[in-house]
């Protein structure tokens, strides 16, 4: 978490733009972790720079409330 006031004030702008990427089929799950440093959203997508793309507009990352990581993953049984 880059900036505690921004997360909360964008917080709503957040979780609005998770659902409408829920909504389009491109989240595999998200939440929150317990200590509170950030969360974690899994998301559905064809290439690296798709999700790049998503997250670069969530509004915790436009408004520098919270920085990212990306990293691919492959999910086993």
């Amino acid at each position: 978490m880059l900036d505690t006031e921004k997360n909360v004030t964008f917080r709503p702008d957040h979780l609005a733009y998770l659902k409408e990427k829920e909504e389009e089929g491109k989240v595999f799950a998200k939440g929150r972790f317990t200590d509170g440093v950030g969360g974690l959203v899994i998301y559905i997508a064809e290439s690296y720079e798709e999700v790049e793309a998503i997250v670069k507009q969530d509004p915790y990352v436009v408004s520098g409330a919270r920085g990212y990581e990306i990293h691919e993953w492959e999910m086993t049984v």
